[in-house]
């Protein structure tokens, strides 16, 4: 049995360990954002106005803050970490 892991200082990390927790870090920003949005719209339906939308214009019903941040959410998940993933993983 070898004591070589068993002696190595508790504080040295290797790159991979390092970038692997940056990389899950990253993959789990999308989605936690877009869940915010969704409870937010939860939590205050009244500014989903595409449930009522009672005598609002387009803009109004265009314009739904935790909508957007859904979308922001998915975006950046499809369009920024992935490729920020792909950066890390290959140091």
């Amino acid at each position: 049995m070898s004591t070589h892991t068993a002696t190595q200082p508790a504080g040295s990390r290797t790159r991979a360990e390092i970038n692997s927790w940056r990389a899950r870090l990253l993959a789990s920003l999308g989605p936690l954002t877009a869940l915010g949005g969704v409870l937010w719209a939860i939590v205050q339906p009244y500014r989903v106005t595409l449930l009522h939308p009672d005598g609002q214009g387009f803009w109004w019903l265009f314009v739904e803050p935790p909508l957007f941040i859904v979308l922001a959410g998915a975006l950046f998940h499809l369009l920024v970490a992935r490729v920020l993933i792909e950066d890390l993983t290959e140091d």
